[in-house]
């Protein structure tokens, strides 16, 4: 039974992460999207726009507390005050 279970868990993984084949970001080069420090994120925001997962990837950030990169279009900073401003 607990093998059983395990492979639904992983099933269940696969599925919630499938937006990620659909990302726009998967067809750009992934160096726009974690900019040395300093450096501009308006390619990678650019990107995110017109995303058809653009909520997905920003849920998925927010819930596995990503801290770098650009993720549902937002920095790590704007990341930061939307769960500030969600406390």
């Amino acid at each position: 039974m607990t093998f059983l279970h395990e492979g639904l868990e992983q099933v269940e993984d696969e599925t919630a992460l499938s937006w990620q084949e659909r990302a726009l970001c998967a067809q750009t080069d992934p160096e726009a999207f974690f900019p040395e420090k300093g450096g501009s994120t308006r390619e990678a925001k650019k990107v995110c726009i017109g995303c058809e997962v653009k909520a997905e990837c920003l849920e998925y950030a927010l819930a596995h507390d990503e801290r770098f990169g650009i993720w549902g279009g937002l920095s790590e900073r704007e990341r930061r005050k939307l769960k500030k401003r969600a406390v």
